[in-house]
């Protein structure tokens, strides 16, 4: 459909212009009645006379529509459908293209921070990576340290929960260190072996089919043969 206002105009005109023009007025007097004007061609004086010349002018205003309408519309629904698609696949490849150049981007600003290489914070291409983060991968503890605190632990004392379980198990007094060093002392003289006095906190001493090991002298036997080491942590 199509809509067209307009305005035409056309004049018309002649030149030189002239509204009025003398008429001169002859003296017709015939005296003696012979037909004859006694003075032909005489002017008596003259007349303005209109001369009726005008210009002529011509405006038109209107509006001309025109409207058509196709047979076909099949056609022009394929036009209109194939520029859809054709508009979707460009916007694809442009976010296609937009993507890559953003992976490219955090790849590259990625390893050159790894490298210890960037931009100054002044510079006019800073901008380029900031918005690009450095972070430990999956699976990697990062560098750290912690401040673990000292325990001093007397290697002769024991705690007091097992001082007391061995009070309650036993009313005989513990022999001291000093009494199963000796005891210990005299199996090595006797032949038995240097470590035969030595228990490990893990392992069971040797005893008789009718003795058994009383709380007092796993005691004993803890203070003897272990010796306890401050704990310490260490973290990866």
């Amino acid at each position: 459909m199509n809509i067209t206002p307009y305005v035409t105009g056309a004049g018309a005109f002649k030149r030189p212009f002239e509204l009025y023009y003398d008429d001169p007025v002859y003296n017709m007097v015939d005296g003696d009645d012979d037909g004859v004007p006694d003075n032909p061609g005489e002017v008596l004086y003259y007349m303005p006379t209109r001369t009726n010349q005008t210009e002529n002018y011509n405006v038109s205003l209107g509006v001309s529509a025109t409207w058509s309408r196709p047979l076909d519309k099949d056609l022009q629904a394929l036009c209109k459908t194939a520029a859809a698609a054709n508009i979707e696949a460009m916007n694809q490849a442009t976010a296609n293209k937009r993507l890559d150049f953003e992976i490219a981007r955090l790849k590259n600003c990625g390893e050159l921070m790894k490298a210890g290489i960037m931009f100054h914070p002044k510079s006019p291409y800073a901008k380029v990576c900031a918005d690009v983060m450095l972070v430990n991968p999956p699976g990697v503890v990062a560098n750290h340290t912690h401040t673990l605190p000292k325990q001093e632990v007397n290697p002769l004392t024991l705690p007091s929960s097992t001082v007391s379980s061995s009070d309650q198990t036993s009313s005989e007094p513990a022999p001291s260190s000093s009494d199963t060093h000796s005891s210990e002392s005299q199996n090595v003289s006797d032949g038995k072996g240097f470590f035969q006095g030595w228990r490990w906190p893990w392992s069971k001493p040797s005893l008789s089919q009718d003795e058994t090991l009383s709380a007092a002298d796993q005691l004993g036997v803890w203070q003897v043969g272990h010796w306890p080491q401050p704990q310490s942590q260490s973290s990866q």
